[in-house]
Formats: structure tokens, sequence, C-alpha cells
């Protein structure tokens, strides 16, 4: 059974009521729905687990769908196109929502806290601004005290590109491991932090597990056993799971096997298949790990009951297959040993190695969606569902209790601001924390996607969505959340009435058509 992964439920008692919670915001990276042990997953996260036994897990949380929107709408509280993130920070165009750098506009967390005393620091993955010489929106420069990470995407675990303390480039060490520097350099703020009176708020952004497919021999051999069966018997183990824990409705069925993946019994390369998973499971379980070393320094410090923690993913599983003649600053030539670089998806050489630059690809990614359909890029549940965990001792009405409210990444700035009693300004979300305490404020509400000309709307339990170029499907959430039987013909009123009120929103946030972004000028690059 999952439930042995849990570790014991951590202590709760009640926060005064002037006393403002320290904040940390941990966030996965191309992570699917049900990877961890707590949403179904048979990867090992005992630590994530232990925050959802002491927290509340939400099985309907939304993300952006693609890194850059997700990260520039979740630091303001604002859809992506609000803040000129509509698309990512290397396709910028001259459109107000496609400016492809933060705008300075938008208040940021960390600006927002600075206000009601918080230190503030970051770990990890940025990426809302273009790489280039102006770090007129590095983090520093956005509310942030302190930062150790990258700046661009992507990039090697071992040797990542752009790596930077504060405003200045870091050489990584020959033992470094990006997902345990990330995790580490957060342990060294919370220790920091804590020796002072004031609050803090810590954004730790893993990169795992994000390709490229990077982790040691001895991690990924212990995970290699478990994927023998392939893809196919995953996703039923994992969905039979999901069934058990509640995380999934009984009505929902199982989405068919994507049409571009073979079946299991069909896939010619089993071994190197199951090596890909073998070694993106070993990232995940990494990261978990490092998060444990994080909740141990909140206990070493007496600060976990006085912290609000939320974890969460970017968007679903990466379905990207990698090609072998990549050219991109994220992609190394040679390794730190000046070794070449063996580019792109090869069943001839296994994943892993520094010299090594993988995806998993389409199949795994189809089961670390499970149950839905699609992928990151696309607004079908697949794409923008993600695992949301949320512990804060004292303040959660019913600790292990899972909500079916939808929550979104707009909401993360609302919560910390009620949370912390800092004045509100402008922006989408709507605050978390009566959830929390158990009350239904969110089921009624409306949200929005459009990421590549890919669309949706929400309404209550009404899912009106598109991909690009194709006709708007209606969907029944409650009842058909793995999105099987479209409902538009059958109620085309409904569908004309929910796709009005998308192209209001649109309007009113900056979407484009996915057409005229693509046909609109290019921004010119900044100073590189």
């Amino acid at each position: 059974m999952l439930r042995r992964h849990f570790l014991p439920a951590l202590a709760a008692p009640l926060l005064s009521k002037t006393q403002k919670p320290n904040i940390i915001l941990i966030m996965a990276d191309d992570m699917g729905f049900s990877d961890i042990g707590c949403y179904g997953g048979e990867i090992p996260t005992p630590h994530l687990d232990s925050l959802a036994k002491g927290g509340i897990r939400f099985s309907q949380f939304y993300n952006s769908a693609r890194c850059c929107p997700t990260r520039a709408s979740l630091i303001t509280g604002l859809y992506p196109h609000q803040t000129g993130i509509g698309h990512m920070v290397d396709n910028r165009r001259q459109l107000p929502g496609y400016t492809g750098d933060l705008s300075p506009k938008c208040p940021t967390i960390p600006e927002a806290l600075k206000r009601s005393g918080y230190q503030t620091r970051m770990a990890g993955k940025w990426h809302v601004t273009p790489v280039s010489k102006s770090k007129h929106n590095w983090p520093n420069q956005r509310g942030f005290d302190k930062f150790f990470g990258t700046i661009h995407g992507a990039g090697s675990f071992y040797a990542p590109t752009t790596l930077t303390e504060d405003n200045e480039p870091v050489t990584p060490s020959k033992d470094f491991y990006y997902t345990d520097a990330i995790a580490d350099k957060s342990v060294d703020y919370i220790r920091e932090c804590t020796a002072r009176t004031e609050p803090f708020f810590l954004y730790t952004a893993f990169t795992a597990p994000h390709w490229p497919m990077h982790a040691s021999p001895e991690d990924i051999a212990r995970h290699r056993n478990t994927y023998k069966n392939g893809w196919d018997q995953l996703r039923l183990n994992r969905h039979k799971r999901q069934l058990e824990l509640g995380i999934v409705d009984p009505k929902w069925p199982l989405s068919v096997r994507d049409e571009k993946a073979p079946s299991w019994a069909d896939e010619p390369n089993k071994d190197w298949q199951i090596e890909r998973m073998a070694t993106y499971a070993a990232m995940v379980e990494k990261m978990d790990q490092g998060i444990g070393r994080m909740i141990a320094a909140l206990k070493e410090t007496n600060s976990l009951n006085n912290t609000l923690i939320c974890f969460l993913s970017d968007n679903g599983g990466c379905a990207e297959e990698l090609g072998r003649q990549m050219k991109a600053r994220h992609v190394p030539l040679q390794t730190r040993a000046g070794e070449p670089m063996f580019q792109g998806n090869d069943p001839a050489r296994m994943p892993g190695p520094e010299n090594t630059y993988q995806s998993y690809g389409l199949g795994w990614a189809n089961a670390s969606n499970t149950p839905f359909r699609l992928f990151k890029h696309w607004v079908h549940e697949g794409g923008i569902s993600t695992p949301f965990i949320a512990h804060y001792p004292g303040q959660i009405q019913s600790p292990g209790s899972i909500t079916n409210q939808p929550g979104h990444i707009i909401d993360l700035m609302a919560t910390f601001l009620d949370a912390s009693n800092t004045k509100p300004h402008q922006i989408e979300g709507t605050s978390l924390l009566p959830v929390f305490k158990g009350k239904d404020t969110l089921s009624k509400r409306t949200l929005y996607w459009e990421h590549e000309g890919n669309r949706a709307i929400r309404q209550g339990p009404h899912k009106l969505v598109s991909k690009f170029p194709g006709n708007w499907e209606l969907y029944d959430i409650p009842a058909d959340r793995s999105e099987s039987k479209d409902l538009s013909k059958e109620n085309p009123q409904l569908a004309a009435t929910l796709a009005s009120k998308y192209q209001q929103w649109a309007t009113r946030v900056g979407a484009e058509p996915w057409d005229k972004v693509q046909a609109a000028p290019k921004t010119p690059a900044l100073i590189d």
C-alpha cells in the first residue's frame, strides 16, 4: 500500500493572531500529476507524503501549461499575459502580452512581502527574463534579498548554464549536482533566516525532473526493476492507487493511451526506455530527499510550526523528444572535462551521465499524467494539472484531507498576502486560507488558460477547451475530468456562452490568437 511511504504526521500547534508565518514555496519542474507517492505514484517521496499527511492536498490545482508562463503567473498572482510572458522569454514579440520579460508594473511576491518585514530568499530556476547582460529582472532586482540558482530555464544538472549567486556567475564544483545544490542552499537560507526575528519567504524552484535526464548510477539502479513492465501497466497501477487514495473520482475513466505512444508490447527499445524512466524517478526521489533536509532544518530551528509550506509543479509531464543536433544556450557542447556531449534521445546510449542529454519521452509522460490526457504545452488536464500540497500547522482544519475545489497558481500571491496580513493589491487570485479551514469558496469560480493557441475556460463544473488549431470541446469536469466525452454538440448554447466569456477574458489580459503572435515582429534581443 502507498501509505508505507508516510512519515509520522508533523506537530501542529496554533499560531498566535499577531504572529506572521514563514512561507516556503517549493516547485518541481515538468513533473506529472501522478508521480509522487501521495498522488498515486510509486516513486519514493516520503517527505512530500509526510507534508500531505499533516496538511491538505488539492486534487484540482492548475498551472499555466509551461515553465515561463507558470513562473510569471505564480510570482505575481496575475495571468501570464498580464505580466508580459504569454509565451517564452526566448520568443519575444512586439505584443503587450508577449514581451517575454516580466513587467515592472507587476509586483512580485517578495516585493510585496518585504513591505511586511519579510526576509526574502530564492534558490533554483528563475526563467522570467531573457538571459543577457541586463540584470534588471533578475531575482535580486525583483525583491529577493539573496539568490542562488539559474536565470535560464534548463541545462545540465552537473554544470547548469547561467549558474548565479546574487548577481554574479558561479562555477560549479567537481561534485556538483543541481538538485542537491538547490536544496543545500535552501537549508542554508532557512538557518540564516531563522537566526533573526523577522519572518522569511523562501522560493525553492527545483529543475528536477526537467530534462536532461541526469542522475547517479546508484540512484538509477534502485528504480530500474520498477519499470520493467512498461508504461501501460504503470498507468493501470497508478490509477488504482489514485482511486484508493481518493485523489481521482471513480466516475472518471482512465484516459486511453496517447495515440502517439506505442503499446509497451510493441516498444522495440525496452531496456533504454526502462532506463529513461528509472533516471526520471531517481531525479524525483533526489528532490524529495532535498525537501526532507529542508524540513529537518525547520525542525532543528524550531520553525516548522510557524511555517506555511506549499509544493507544486509548473506543468504536467513533458512529452518532448530531444533531437541529436540541438543548438541552444542550455545544451553544452562538451562536459566539464572536455569530453564530447552525446545530444538527444539515442537508444544506443543510456541516459544519466554528464555526457548525455536526453528526455524521458511521450510514453512515460503519458503515465506521469495519469489519468489525464495530453502534456505540457496543452491546456487539457494533463498539461495543467499539478499536485498541490499545503502544510500549515494549526491552520488546516483536517490534516491529511483532500479538497476537490479548483485552485490555481494565481492564488499563491493572494494566499501569502492573506497569511502574512500584508495589504493586498490588484491581482487575479483568491486566498486559499478559507479552503484550509474547510470552507467552500472556489467551486463556482471561473479560470482561464491560453498557451500557443491552446485555450480553455473552466466555469464551475464545465470546461471548454481546444487544442490548436482544433475546435472547442466541452466537458463536465465532475463527471469526466479525463475529458473523454465531448459535450459541445449536445450543448452548443453552453459552449457558445463559454467561448464568448473566454474571448472577453482574452481581450482583457492580452491573450492574442496564436496566428497573430507567430506573425508579430520579434522584439530586438537585449544586449547579450
